[in-house]
């Protein structure tokens, strides 16, 4: 296949994604830009490579997954990022979700219990040229206590409630989108806004997470 075809291919994929996206109720302008921008295929290696253009989750290295992008796309959507926020994500996983973050947001930092995800993923975004980013390898569950309070806080693992510590990191008038659930069978992604007054929480649909785990990994 010669170049000029290898690029036709990609763009068709490319339109393919974007429509699929679409098709699944991802619709804000600004999130769908910023999915076009940031290619999934540098997040998936090796064996899956090929499918990084699906709408599926793929398993990545320490037994996790990159998540199906549709969710991906909704999960920001529902965050509704504006240009001068800050954003904590918890569970880098490959830095895809991060890199789409970094088109909207002005600083995200995201953490993992997993060394070799965030080496890797860190890889990944100085690749791309993604310099908003800053990650950390660490227990996600406690958030960073030290950079709160965040505009948006994105958590990529289930919990069986929202987690207070990340709760109390969120600024009045913050979004949180978290899955919440008991089991990897049945969870369901929340979105929590921050009042004055305490928190309002809304159901937006049914997900499938691998589960918020305390501590570090010991890779």
């Amino acid at each position: 296949m010669n170049d000029d075809a290898v690029e036709h291919d990609k763009a068709e994929r490319q339109m393919r994604f974007l429509y699929s996206l679409r098709s699944r109720g991802v619709t804000d302008g600004r999130v769908l830009t910023a999915m076009e921008k940031v290619d999934r295929g540098a997040f998936v290696k090796g064996l899956f490579s090929e499918r990084a253009y699906e709408d599926t989750p793929l398993p990545i290295a320490c037994g996790q997954t990159i998540s199906q992008p549709s969710v991906v796309g909704l999960m920001t959507q529902a965050l509704a990022i504006a240009p001068r926020d800050r954003v904590l994500e918890i569970g880098t996983g490959s830095g895809y979700q991060a890199a789409i973050l970094s088109q909207l947001a002005r600083r995200v930092y995201t953490i993992d219990r997993h060394r070799r995800l965030v080496r890797e993923a860190e890889e990944t975004f100085r690749s791309l040229n993604l310099s908003n980013i800053t990650a950390f390898a660490g227990d996600g569950s406690h958030g960073l206590p030290d950079q709160a309070p965040f505009d948006r806080i994105l958590v990529t693992a289930a919990a069986e409630d929202p987690p207070g510590p990340l709760m109390a990191q969120l600024k009045i008038g913050g979004i949180m989108v978290v899955p919440v659930g008991q089991t990897d069978a049945v969870q369901t992604l929340i979105k929590v806004l921050r009042t004055e007054d305490g928190f309002e929480y809304e159901e937006l649909r049914s997900v499938r997470f691998v589960p918020l785990i305390e501590g570090v990994a010991t890779e």
